[in-house]
């Protein structure tokens, strides 16, 4: 039974991140809470990756005699040079390896941390007329949350909570009074 426990809870670290794992995004339902987590432990690892994945390849270039700018060649570089590329590909690697295999694999093409950022927003989170769409889908489900016959009491309040995280994470607006008369209304009349 120990054995069962800790197992569940090794399966819940690699999900979820500690200070030495980074989280995984496994499932699309899952990218709101990963994307929050992943920048947390990113920005806690080092700030630098995080920036770098803010701001995108920046070109590493010299300027010639006759002030035209070109790329500058790597023999060239200077230990400064050499510190922006690592940063930026520590911030692609980071990225990656937060993905599971299934995801990644689809977002090999991406080749800045910069744009595989957004790629993964874009896919998971959609564009305006997406977001409002699930915004409404979670409304709905808000609505209609009740008791289900043999559910604990524990694993409705849990059910509960994650439904108005997820809300709130999403954009969702509710108050406080609506949260509580939901859950009051949907308590089992025992």
């Amino acid at each position: 039974m120990e054995s069962q426990s800790m197992s569940a809870h090794h399966a819940l670290d690699a999900i979820m991140g500690t200070t030495t794992r980074i989280p995984r995004l496994l499932l699309a339902e899952g990218f709101l809470e990963w994307k929050y987590r992943i920048e947390k432990y990113i920005k806690m690892k080092d700030f630098k990756i995080w920036r770098s994945i803010l701001r995108g390849l920046i070109r590493i270039t010299t300027t010639l005699e006759d002030s035209t700018i070109t790329d500058k060649q790597v023999e060239n570089y200077t230990d400064d040079d050499f510190e922006r590329v690592e940063e930026q590909e520590k911030a692609l690697a980071t990225l990656t390896i937060a993905l599971s295999l299934k995801i990644a694999q689809g977002l090999c093409e991406y080749t800045s941390a910069k744009a595989l950022w957004e790629a993964l927003i874009e896919i998971y989170q959609g564009n305006e007329d997406m977001k409002q769409s699930r915004q409404d889908m979670m409304h709905q489900k808000f609505n209609m949350v009740n008791y289900v016959l043999g559910e604990t009491l524990e694993n409705q309040l849990q059910r509960f909570i994650t439904l108005t995280i997820e809300m709130s994470s999403a954009g969702v607006m509710v108050t406080r009074s609506e949260i509580n008369k939901k859950l009051l209304n949907s308590l089992p009349k025992s």
